[in-house]
């Protein structure tokens, strides 16, 4: 088994639990697995945890862990639909400010359709998706959308390296006004619902 990312922290963490369950046979390799190779049919199942959406071209990544795969063997990932993370708040004040509407980052697998079809076009079959509804509350002091959030959940869109420092603090503003007409006595609701998709080679 072969566990691929490209932080040093969520590989430690691996580690950890490696350890502590006692697993064996597993080699951890610290990588943009978005350019790391391996031979083809070299797998039985690739699995990626709600990291795909990170992929600046998912039908690309998809092919490829189509030509990893042992004929019969299986693609699993889980990501957000595009209701979740309050992605389509994040739309509207970017559309309001900048006056274009950019993709968001879960937009692409952001329904079960969409994650149909991108699996279709990538070759595989016998596809299977589960919605698991989740959500929590978030404290409102928690109600900033950072530069840093800006720019992964609109994968780095090229307009955004053309913002005016003005434009950052209105959407900062639109922002944190609609989190607070969200605000209840428990914080802000928040979607964390997942989508479980598996499919065959």
């Amino acid at each position: 088994m072969i566990g691929i990312d490209m932080t040093s922290g969520m590989l430690h963490q691996a580690r950890l639990k490696i350890a502590a369950a006692k697993l064996q046979n597993i080699e951890l390799i610290e990588a943009d697995a978005e350019y790391f190779n391996f031979s083809d049919r070299s797998f039985d199942v690739v699995f990626c945890c709600e990291a795909i959406v990170l992929f600046p071209d998912i039908i690309s990544i998809l092919k490829k862990w189509y030509r990893f795969l042992k004929s019969g063997g299986f693609v699993a990932f889980t990501c957000p639909p595009k209701t979740a993370f309050m992605a389509s708040l994040q739309q509207s004040i970017c559309a309001k400010v900048l006056g274009v509407s950019l993709p968001h980052i879960l937009e692409p697998l952001g329904t079960p359709e969409k994650c149909h079809d991108l699996l279709n076009q990538a070759g595989f079959r016998d596809i299977e998706i589960k919605i698991e509804p989740s959500g929590r509350y978030r404290p409102l002091r928690n109600n900033g959308l950072s530069w840093i959030a800006i720019n992964i959940n609109f994968k780095g869109n090229p307009l955004l390296s053309t913002l005016s420092q003005e434009q950052l603090n209105q959407l900062q503003v639109e922002y944190q006004t609609e989190i607070e007409k969200r605000a209840t006595a428990q914080g802000i609701w928040e979607d964390t619902t997942k989508l479980f998709v598996r499919a065959r080679k």
